[in-house]
């Protein structure tokens, strides 16, 4: 039996405890995990920001966690097919809050939304460093 891939995908900007919760269940469904790390043209696009941190230092981060097999760039949200193809997914996961958005691409894998943890959020922890930070 071939080992079971599974896929994820996110900005893991201010890496916090929900995006480590995510990817150990995530991790927990397959044998590899690999994680495609949106660019940041990406988020740009889809945050109206860039991220606290850059591009390469987010895949460092991420790749550096030892429940993650892989990781890769994610270019586009339209890619998604191409990239589970071209990564041989054979499970994709997503936070709850994308649930019934990707199930479009379960002719090629199957596709699990996890909860999200309950009052952690990047956009969230951003907003309140900038309340508590000294103004300059």
């Amino acid at each position: 039996m071939s080992p079971r891939t599974v896929i994820t995908f996110g900005t893991f900007d201010v890496l916090h405890v929900g995006h480590i919760r995510v990817l150990k269940r995530a991790a927990e469904l397959g044998d590899r995990l690999v994680v495609g790390v949106s660019a940041d043209e990406l988020n740009i696009a889809k945050k109206g920001r860039a991220p606290v941190f850059t591009q390469d230092e987010r895949l460092e981060i991420v790749s550096s966690l030892k429940m993650v097999d892989e990781v890769f760039v994610e270019e586009s949200l339209e890619k998604k097919r191409d990239y589970i193809v071209e990564h041989g997914g054979d499970v994709l996961v997503m936070g709850d809050d994308w649930a019934g958005k990707f199930d479009w691409v379960s002719d090629v894998c199957e596709v699990v939304y996890l909860p999200r943890t309950p009052s952690v959020s990047t956009t969230g922890l951003i907003e309140h460093i900038a309340t508590i930070a000294p103004s300059a």
